[in-house]
């Protein structure tokens, strides 16, 4: 303690980012890999429920509290016919996905996954195919989840066993038509004219749900930001959110460079934002874009195995990211630059949740765990929703690879005024010590000390299994809170919930 360095906060009610949107804790489920076939659906496991739904990752998934999930893809939606995920099972082909090069057995569709996210307490972030199909199919797909009765789609529900609508809200236009891995890859102009005609026809069928547009793969894409720019000038009128995917790596094993990478991000939003609010001027419109960050993760420790795996088998392990107690710690900055972010950031989805680069893992007819990025997913879902607050950060900084003035403290803060709660996130980065913290909370005067919850662990490579869970929270005591002023210290290398009530 005595050779700590020292970082200062300041957070008054006062001065708020913005309400924070639940969506802002979404995740993401694609078929690809296990996340369908041995993830959420295991007929025949002891946990199994009738629908063949896996009871205990339901029970993990409800723990974090998702309250959306984007679906089915991701690149596969790309060359995806609804039509064969519907209807009788024994009647659905079983067709070669060229996303992923895997087969798909179509046991599970619109319906099925339905009634799974019901099971869960999710709203379903549904994906049209804007690839190899177009306008005609995805406004179909509209009517087939939406649209009551007394037409062909709709009935044809109905005729499956479903009468009541899906009423699904949240609807995205394609996925990662930027690039070039894409099936049916386009130009930004192609993609925005399909995009625009697409919306049309889906907002004439049900005039009450919302679309995203698909932004840049990442930012890192050769036509970034200008790929924003051309799409928005065609679907301005009809969409109300662009997507934003960013996933980060470590592959040079330098965790002063990887734990910064949340400035990225952070620069990715301000641009995506810039290109949004030039768009609105250019079209002398009165409604604001927003972002949709609908995937975003640390995703590399499972590429080169996946290179070693035969194409055409059934859910094979692809994407199985093992994570780190390192990985966690990104994740919890990531988390907190959204938060930072949530007057524009309206909806974000962990990408994936499920076995793929996800929070929870599974063994087939076995255990289901949590992994390391669990943790601050789950403390950011459970304790950051409110108001979040502009939050003023005085702290020691480093330079590293590819950044500079890196705050070794990153921090947010999210006040729930119905139940009198404020909660501070923060992200200690120092890898040499403990830091020293001291917040101004003079405007929450009357606010009491809760609990102060850290996760950390001196072997940053530390990992959870279904036997052994190594990276997992503690409370940590000490801290001091009086007349409106906390002190306390961040361990170091350490992801921190610090939680006060009125």
């Amino acid at each position: 303690m005595a050779n700590a360095r020292t970082a200062t906060l300041a957070i008054d009610r006062a001065f708020k980012i913005a309400e924070v949107d639940p969506r802002i804790f979404g995740s993401f489920i694609e078929h690809l890999g296990r996340a369908v076939y041995e993830g959420i659906y295991e007929p025949g496991h002891p946990k199994a429920d009738k629908n063949g739904f896996r009871t205990d990752v339901a029970a993990l998934v409800k723990e974090l509290g998702v309250p959306i999930v984007r679906y089915p893809g991701g690149n596969f939606v790309s060359g995806y016919n609804w039509e064969d995920g519907v209807g009788p099972v024994d009647k659905r082909p079983r067709r070669l996905d060229l996303a992923w090069s895997t087969i798909e057995p179509n046991l599970i569709g619109v319906n099925e996954f339905a009634d799974w996210a019901r099971l869960v307490g999710a709203e379903i972030n549904m994906t049209v195919n804007l690839g190899t199909r177009g306008p005609d199919e995805a406004r179909a797909l509209v009517e087939y989840c939406n649209h009551s009765a007394g037409s062909q789609w709709s009935d044809l529900r109905v005729s499956h066993g479903v009468r009541e609508p899906h009423r699904v809200r949240t609807w995205c236009l394609g996925n990662e038509m930027d690039g070039p891995w894409q099936i049916s890859h386009k130009t930004a102009d192609e993609y925005g004219r399909v995009a625009c005609e697409a919306a049309k026809v889906m907002k004439w069928v049900d005039p009450g749900i919302e679309l995203v547009a698909c932004g840049s793969s990442h930012s890192h894409m050769p036509t970034f930001p200008m790929w924003e720019s051309t799409v928005l000038d065609h679907v301005y009128d009809h969409v109300d959110y662009i997507s934003l995917h960013s996933y980060f790596t470590n592959y040079e094993n330098d965790i002063d460079n990887f734990l910064a990478k949340s400035l990225d991000m952070d620069a990715y939003i301000r641009t995506v934002v810039a290109a949004c609010d030039v768009a609105q001027a250019k079209h002398r419109g009165k409604k604001k874009i927003n972002l949709s960050f609908d995937e975003w993760n640390v995703w590399f420790h499972s590429r080169e195995d996946d290179k070693k795996i035969a194409p055409w088998s059934e859910a094979p392990h692809l994407l199985e990211d093992i994570y780190t107690f390192e990985d966690a710690l990104l994740v919890g900055c990531l988390l907190i630059t959204l938060l930072n972010h949530s007057d524009r950031v309206k909806i974000a989805c962990l990408a994936q949740l499920v076995n793929v680069i996800a929070p929870i893992m599974t063994e087939k007819g076995g255990a289901a765990w949590r992994q390391s990025i669990y943790y601050p997913f789950l403390h950011a879902s459970r304790y950051g929703r409110g108001t979040a607050l502009q939050v003023v950060v005085s702290s020691p900084r480093y330079d590293s690879k590819d950044f500079t003035d890196v705050p070794y403290v990153e921090a947010t803060a999210v006040h729930n005024e119905p139940s009198n709660e404020l909660t501070i996130f923060a992200v200690n980065r120092d890898k040499e010590g403990d830091m020293d913290l001291e917040a101004d909370l003079r405007s929450f005067a009357n606010y009491r000390f809760v609990e102060h919850l850290v996760l950390e662990n001196p072997d940053l490579k530390a990992v959870n299994t279904k036997n052994k869970e190594t990276v997992a929270p503690h409370p940590l005591a000490g801290d001091k809170l009086d007349g409106g002023r906390l002190r306390t210290r961040l361990p170091k290398l350490s992801w921190n919930v610090i939680r006060l009530k009125g």
